[in-house]
């Protein structure tokens, strides 16, 4: 089960990633984040009411909090570190997020097997190359590797305290519908800062109504993969979760390739393939 959800989150995360970086092309970064996030809050508001997840209302809440006001704060270093380049270098740092749910893990106690540790090396691996890495050409700004940084930070973060925030479904849907407004809230805030330093916060023909199935998509595959990360960390060990999870950039540089026919580049290729290595080592170990 914990390979199952965990695969899971890797496809939504990545199907996500894909999404978002297309809708980040005609519309401001920020803008893309908050109204795709909205849309999430309100259907889980929704599923909230319809469930009686307030019941489930606790001390434990405070975890999908933290991971809101972290989750933005990591995106937009991300963002940000993409804009400073070269992407061959930030996308394959940013997998370094794993290393802190890998790290919480190990400190609570688990203690991963030799095939698996095999299958953490291997997967992680076929990670960071399936980003492409750059080994030469232009230097990298040392402001770029910094936020790359604090955006794996972040990310790894939002990977173990969202895996703390529930324990039962319903307070799985409450813990996400907190950590979704906490994001709108914290990305709001953070667009007003923007637009009054004079940024645009929308695009020259106004809001894109015609996206806004493509920012409900982005919204809700986000939190279906925070979901099925959560069910996977609870189930079995979070090191393997973790790692398992943490595939989407390959399914994201797989989305490119079959949707706007980005030809793989070699590196990235055998990326992806040891990926798949490492995860048929970490699912049988």
């Amino acid at each position: 089960m914990t390979a199952l959800f965990a695969l899971a989150t890797s496809l939504l995360w990545g199907l996500a990633d894909f999404g978002g970086g297309l809708l980040t092309r005609r519309t401001p970064a920020l803008t893309v984040v908050v109204a795709s996030q909205s849309i999430a809050a309100v259907v889980l508001g929704a599923i909230v009411v319809a469930t009686g997840g307030w019941n489930a209302a606790g001390p434990q809440l405070w975890f999908a909090v933290a991971a809101g006001l972290v989750g933005p704060i990591a995106l937009l270093s991300f963002y940000k570190a993409l804009a400073l380049g070269p992407m061959g270098v930030v996308s394959p740092l940013g997998s370094l997020a794993v290393a802190v749910p890998i790290g919480v893990g190990l400190f609570l106690g688990e203690r991963p097997g030799l095939l698996q540790i095999a299958g953490i090396a291997v997967a992680v691996g076929g990670v960071v190359l399936a980003g492409g890495p750059q080994l030469r050409g232009a230097p990298v700004q040392r402001q770029a590797i910094l936020l790359t940084l604090i955006a794996a930070a972040g990310f790894g973060t939002v990977f173990a305290l969202i895996a703390e925030a529930s324990s039962s479904v319903t307070g799985l849907f409450l813990a996400l519908f907190v950590q979704r407004v906490t994001n709108v809230v914290t990305g709001g805030a953070a667009l007003a800062v923007s637009v009054r330093r004079g940024a645009p916060a929308l695009p020259e023909g106004g809001f894109p109504w015609a996206s806004l199935p493509a920012l409900a998509f982005v919204g809700l595959a986000d939190v279906a993969a925070n979901g099925t990360y959560s069910i996977a960390a609870q189930h079995g060990p979070v090191t393997v979760a973790a790692v398992l999870a943490s595939l989407y950039p390959v399914v994201t540089a797989l989305a490119a390739r079959g949707v706007l026919r980005e030809r793989l580049r070699a590196v990235q290729a055998a990326g992806a393939g040891l990926a798949l290595v490492g995860t048929v080592l970490l699912a049988t170990g």
